[in-house]
């Protein structure tokens, strides 16, 4: 988790400074060519810079931890497995049968 909090701070300082010389860029194209329609990559890029800062310093990590935890007690059918959780008969099955094999190759 704080790998992933470092990665997110690491990722804001860079996708800031971008933010920052394309809102200035669009701006001044914008006034120079007077189409206000360069302006409009602001918006989508402000909303990733808002998620990122919020990844970076705010309570996104606490509001997905707690999301998560809703979801491990009200929801645990979600979070089955396809065929089932595996037992110790299903695993020493699998491994028979691949020994099996391997030594059925090996001749």
């Amino acid at each position: 988790m704080a790998m992933q909090i470092a990665w997110s701070r690491e990722f804001l300082k860079y996708f800031g400074t971008f933010f920052t010389l394309a809102t200035v860029g669009l701006t001044v194209g914008a006034l120079k060519r007077k189409k206000p329609v360069l302006l409009g990559p602001i918006v989508p890029l402000g909303f990733i810079l808002a998620y990122q800062m919020d990844s970076a310093y705010g309570t996104l990590i606490y509001r997905m931890k707690g999301e998560a935890e809703s979801i491990m007690e009200s929801e645990q059918d979600r979070l089955d497995l396809p065929h089932g959780n595996p037992t110790f008969e299903s695993i020493e099955k699998a491994r028979r049968a691949r020994s099996g094999l391997t030594s059925f190759l090996e001749k």
